[in-house]
């Protein structure tokens, strides 16, 4: 048997069905409890060439290693993940270091758990994932989607979309490693190697470590990418039941260069190699040219991140049938964004603070300048996080498992001004972030920052989760239940912009951080202050802003789920599952604040909920497995939300309840033994239930009936993987994006594509396995708009003026050359 038949179902999608093998959960706690769930032949496999079907009643989609492998070298898991059904990513770049943005079942990445040996990576302040902050694929053991469900012990507060959950590999039991180097298209280059241990000590323990490096110039316009990431385990297996201990550990370094994102405008005036300017070319302020002051210069569109995490896990047997899994981590996160520029007066009254004086800030023996400085966006949290799990198996056809998860996030946002040198750039691209850059100091010896809070997100979840097999275990049942508990300590300590009565508005609102002293004091308990302390002048004299604030607030649900999967026998089964989602609002929603008793007061925002239901079927023989999946969701309040990479804000969309189904299938064939074809097709209906009230007099925004943004209606995905001879494999894989509407009345659609990319892999007679690999992504060189920053409407309406969507435009044909070898 060849090699590529040897792991076809990997390779060639094949696993990728809405199954997986068992041990593709996120916890400890959920590899244990679903180990057992796999039904396999006489022969040992179920499905073609080694991939194995299990029999949990959910819809769920998976790729391995093997798969991951045939992708071009430092790509984000994500956009591997791209040919699964339900699944729509837009990769930003070529080689994943500028990000993506992910669509599942028409869920943003927002409302995806997506967890990492069970940690969760989503943003603990606007539930975001970084695809770019994401694990070597080459440590990624296998990886999977749960179509709009959670695992029972799921670590989330946003997941009502389903989970993207992989598993980083175990050290090997011998030594041995791993090392590839690449170059390609844009000044490509990458290394990575990996070292095992093997078995080590009386004890046998076991380890690996393993460093990366990768940096590339960008498709289009001046700036790079550069990415450094280290990771390590160490493992020690416990007796002979499966018991361990294990701690890993990661960071992640990235230092980018933005690629400017495009109006259709701009698409249609400049071309899709628009981007920003190669230098800075200062605007005026009142008539006089400021230095630095340059909107368009790529040198301070920058996009840094410091990111780790130590991750252990852990198995005990209490009894012959008593598992207990503990999984504790800590992770760190550093990282900013944003316009990035700010303009300030040295007389401003947030210069001048307490005192009457105002300060040379940019050192020429007067007071009488504007000045130009660096403002990022700085995000800083430590997230403190464990899952475990008690399993508890009755006999061989019950089980009973109760888990818990606390997770505890302190999350600092802050955007200390720093100084920028002479062409512009700015001396730390975390500005006056302390520890890192220097911090300009005002009058009364405070300092400059566009924006100061700090929030505590807390979960604590309580689950429990019931399996049955009955009729000589050709039905399983499965009855679970989760209970999380939200918590939500917020502290702005900026004035902000009184919003009350607004129907749409935006995350921190117009904040004004200063420590200067109101010249009014209204009878709501708003303040006001000079013009030349307001942020634009003195058009915003009379603005109202309410005075820094702390609030608890607190949400909860009770989510139920259930299953059961049926075995007809000749390898047919059925399934059925209903689960329930809920998300609670995020932090950064929540510092949208309102008076309340005279006082700020978060905004009444309401959790979003949703009911899943899916019946589903499978097929697997020796040469062929199928899947088919039928789904509805039911979507209570859903909030829609947009970065604006301008504004350094997000702006918030309440459209209300959202009616969804959908069809999912897949199919693999094992034509021949060197031959296998595979392909993928989703049907997504999301329909807005009702229109946008937008003000007190009663306009409205007609969305009943329109379809969410950003979603394809249709998507295809296929591949095709050919053993050409026995040292040469090739591989041809397509996916079909269908129209996506990129405003929420559908004034507005970013068009269907096509992006076909090609492997060629050829083995090498050296070392334990070596071969040559060339990627081409995006091989006829289609030109598609990628990711979508969207909007209500692109066309003004009674009550809401237009606003122009914007999107990354698709990078073009790139070739990758990659030589590997295993030892």
């Amino acid at each position: 048997m060849t090699k590529k038949l040897a792991c076809l179902a990997s390779t060639a999608l094949v696993g990728c069905l809405l199954s997986a093998t068992a041990a593709m959960a996120q916890s400890t706690g959920s590899q244990a409890n679903e180990v057992d769930s796999v039904v396999v032949t006489a022969t040992g496999q179920r499905a073609v060439a080694g991939q194995i079907v299990e029999t949990l009643p959910k819809s769920r989609a998976s790729v391995d290693a093997a798969f991951l492998a045939t992708q071009s070298t430092g790509q984000n898991v994500f956009q591997s993940l791209n040919l699964l059904p339900g699944v729509s990513f837009t990769n930003n770049d070529p080689y994943g270091s500028s990000g993506g943005n992910l669509r599942l079942r028409g869920f943003d990445g927002a409302r995806v758990s997506v967890t990492f040996d069970g940690v969760p990576l989503n943003d603990t302040g606007n539930y975001a994932v970084y695809p770019n902050q994401q694990l070597d694929a080459e440590l990624i053991d296998r990886a999977s989607v749960n179509l709009g469900t959670t695992d029972v012990d799921s670590p989330t507060a946003s997941a009502t979309g389903g989970t993207i959950n992989y598993i980083t590999r175990k050290p090997s039991h011998e030594f041995g490693g791993i090392a590839d180097a690449s170059i390609g298209d844009d000044n490509y280059r990458r290394g990575f190697l990996m070292l095992d241990t093997g078995d080590i000590g009386p004890l046998g323990t076991r380890a690996f470590v393993a460093g990366s490096w990768q940096k590339y110039d960008k498709w289009k316009g001046p700036g790079s990418l550069e990415k450094k990431q280290v990771n390590a385990r160490i493992m020690q297996d416990i007796g002979d039941r499966g018991d361990f201990v294990s701690l890993a550990v990661n960071y992640n370094e990235n230092r980018n260069n933005n690629i400017r994102q495009l109006s259709l405008a701009d698409f249609r005036n400049f071309g899709k190699n628009y981007d920003y300017d190669a230098v800075c070319n200062p605007a005026a302020v009142g008539g006089v040219v400021v230095p630095g002051n340059c909107t368009n210069y790529y040198g301070r569109q920058v996009n840094p991140s410091n990111t780790g995490s130590v991750r252990g896990s852990a198995l005990f047997h209490l009894a012959d049938n008593i598992r207990l899994t503990v999984d504790p981590s800590f992770q760190y996160t550093l990282a900013d964004g944003g316009s990035q520029l700010a303009t300030i007066s040295e007389t401003d009254g947030r210069v001048r603070g307490t005192t009457t004086n105002g300060k040379d800030l940019n050192g020429d023996g007067d007071t009488a300048d504007t000045v130009a400085f660096f403002a990022p966006s700085v995000t800083n949290t430590r997230r403190y996080t464990v899952t475990s799990s008690l399993i508890w198996d009755l006999n061989e056809d019950h089980r009973i498992r109760v888990a818990y998860t606390g997770d505890y996030g302190r999350h600092r946002q802050t955007g200390e001004y720093t100084t920028l040198d002479a062409a512009g750039n700015p001396t730390n691209v975390f500005g006056g972030k302390e520890g890192h850059g220097a911090k300009v100091l005002t009058s009364d010896g405070s300092f400059l920052r566009a924006r100061d809070r700090f929030s505590i997100a807390q979960l604590n979840q309580a689950a429990a989760e019931y399996r049955g097999k009955f009729m000589d275990s050709r039905l399983t049942v499965n009855l679970g239940v989760r209970a999380p508990f939200f918590k939500r300590e917020l502290n702005q300590y900026c004035y902000t912009q009184n919003a009350t009565g607004l129907t749409s508005v935006i995350s921190g609102f117009s904040v004004l951080c200063t420590t200067q002293t109101p010249v009014v004091t209204n009878t709501d308990g708003t303040v006001q202050f000079a013009p030349n302390g307001t942020t634009t002048g003195a058009a915003l004299a009379n603005l109202r802003y309410i005075k820094p604030w702390s609030a608890t607030v607190k949400y909860d649900k009770v989510l139920p789920n259930a299953g059961a999967t049926y075995d007809i026998g000749g390898g047919h089964t059925v399934y059925v599952s209903y689960a329930e989602g809920f998300s609670s609002p995020r932090t950064d929603n929540l510092y949208t604040a309102t008076l309340e008793n005279g006082v700020g007061s978060p905004a009444d925002t309401r959790p979003e909920s949703t009911k899943t239901y899916d019946l589903g079927y499978r097929f697997s023989s020796p040469t062929v497995m199928a899947t088919a999946a039928v789904w509805k969701t039911d979507y209570a309040n859903r909030i829609v939300q947009a970065y604006d990479p301008d504004l350094n804000i997000s702006i918030d969309r309440n459209v209300g309840a959202v009616k969804a189904y959908g069809l999912d299938t897949q199919a693999a064939w094992a034509v021949a033994e060197y031959l296998t074809v595979t392909g993928s097709f989703s049907y997504n209906k999301s329909e807005i239930q009702q229109d946008l009230q937008v003000n007190a007099a009663g306009a409205t925004i007609p969305l009943s009936g329109k379809q969410v943004v950003e979603t394809p209606k249709y998507t295809f995905g296929g591949r095709v993987d050919w053993d050409v001879t026995e040292a040469l494999h090739l591989g041809v894989q397509g996916k079909y994006t269908g129209n996506r509407f990129s405003t929420d009345v559908n004034d507005e659609v970013a068009p269907h594509y096509t992006v076909w990319d090609l492997s060629l892999e050829y083995d090498l007679p050296f070392a334990k396995k070596t071969y040559a690999q060339l990627n081409v992504n995006n091989l006829f060189n289609e030109t598609y708009f990628g990711s979508i920053s969207s909007r209500t409407n692109a066309v003004a309406l009674t009550g809401s003026a237009a606003s122009a969507p914007t999107y990354y435009i698709g990078s073009p044909r790139t070739v990758q050359f990659t030589l590997r070898t295993e030892f």
